[in-house]
């Protein structure tokens, strides 16, 4: 599995140890990525994925999941939250039977 936010898109990057000599060699830095489940209001349902804590903080911040996959462009998100994005989107679109 990739150490990539499904959310926010958040990978590793590249850098350098640096030593007191200045001796430098290869190092990663790792994303902060945890395994949540976060609730969609308009599904009514959880969704478990794997999200960096700058993601999680992002989804509070702009009130929710369904408020922050609305306000994302898709070209960011896994194959996985796209496809929940859809499904919100027609779940907000389609009346509920009364």
């Amino acid at each position: 599995m990739a150490r990539v936010c499904e959310l926010t898109g958040k990978g590793r990057q590249v850098g350098h140890n640096v030593s007191h000599a200045n001796n430098k060699t290869k190092r990663t830095f790792l994303p902060n990525l945890q395994n949540v489940t976060l609730i969609s209001d308009t599904l009514g349902e959880g969704v478990k994925l794997r999200v960096s804590t700058h993601g999680l903080r992002s989804v509070e911040h702009n009130g929710g999941l369904d408020n922050w996959l609305a306000k994302t462009s898709d070209d960011k998100l896994s194959l996985k939250v796209q496809r929940l994005k859809r499904k919100i989107a027609k779940a907000k679109t389609v009346p509920a039977a009364a």
